[in-house]
């Protein structure tokens, strides 16, 4: 997979692209930056939702929602762990399963 452009070189093409002369395509302008016609419209479009202009899941509430799934995930995770022990130590105390009542 290729190395991800940096952000503020994604918002000078984006710039550039919104403020092109008349007759100047989004086509000639990513070809002058070295990028690909279509990352150039999906990092235009990407900029339209950020900016509210269009609708759609922000980039800063995909990454609140990807942190979210994570923090779910290891919870998740912890709270079977905690099953699983709560189910053994329950087992461990039953009578005649090495407990040394008289």
């Amino acid at each position: 997979m290729p190395k991800p452009y940096p952000q503020e070189f994604r918002e000078d093409v984006v710039r550039v692209a919104r403020n092109r002369e008349p007759g100047v395509t989004v086509e000639q302008v990513a070809a002058d930056f070295g990028v690909h016609a279509m990352t150039l419209w999906k990092w235009m479009r990407r900029a339209d939702v950020d900016d509210g202009t269009k609708p759609g899941t922000s980039s800063q509430e995909s990454a609140e929602l990807r942190e979210a799934r994570r923090r779910i995930k290891l919870l998740e995770q912890e709270n079977e762990v905690l099953r699983r022990a709560a189910a053994y130590l329950s087992q461990a105390n039953l009578p005649g399963k090495g407990s040394t009542r008289s």
